[in-house]
């Protein structure tokens, strides 16, 4: 399975350029001329752009209701999950959000049980995060709930498509 949480904070942080387009490229001569392949190939929306469409849809879809938690809370919450006892200031760094927002949405996971923020035993003025028991059961019936809108959202690819799709976001990933 794609992890669409990966896909979604890869998108969250990144600009989305579109494909260059050029000038007598878009369009037909006349009604009856269909473009070629190259031009349909050239004008394209680019990776980055589909991928952040992809993440939209994501986004819309993965209601509090559907998710059990605020889609905010489910991003932070599988973020720091995957590197637990990141400090607060990579994790606002990392999720392009300033210090003052990270707070906020760190004292709202607190309070719901999700998470609990500690003094750095080598650097006492930092604050580590660590997930919850509760933190942890949370994801997981997000996490759930997801497996199902993935499929809903991937449903034009073929079982070996979404492998492959999966593969190559994970390598992509892996320089970042």
């Amino acid at each position: 399975m794609i992890t669409v949480s990966g896909i979604i904070l890869v998108t969250w942080v990144t600009s989305v350029p579109r494909a260059p387009v050029h000038a007598g490229t878009i369009g037909c001569v006349d009604a009856t001329t269909q473009p070629s392949e190259e031009t349909r190939v050239a004008t394209r929306p680019g990776v980055m752009h589909l991928l952040t469409r992809l993440a939209k849809v994501l986004h819309r879809k993965s209601t509090e209701e559907l998710l059990g938690l605020r889609f905010r809370h489910f991003l932070a919450l599988s973020y720091i999950a995957d590197r637990d006892g990141v400090s607060q200031q990579a994790l606002g760094e990392d999720l392009l959000v300033d210090a003052n927002n990270v707070v906020l949405l760190l004292n709202e996971l607190e309070a719901a049980g999700f998470v609990e923020r500690r003094r750095d035993p080598l650097d006492r003025r930092r604050h580590t995060v660590v997930v919850t028991p509760a933190g942890r059961r949370a994801i997981a019936r997000a996490e759930q709930a997801r497996e199902a809108l993935e499929d809903e959202v991937l449903a034009g690819l073929t079982p070996e498509e979404r492998v492959t799709l999966g593969e190559l976001l994970h390598r992509a990933l892996e320089v970042h």
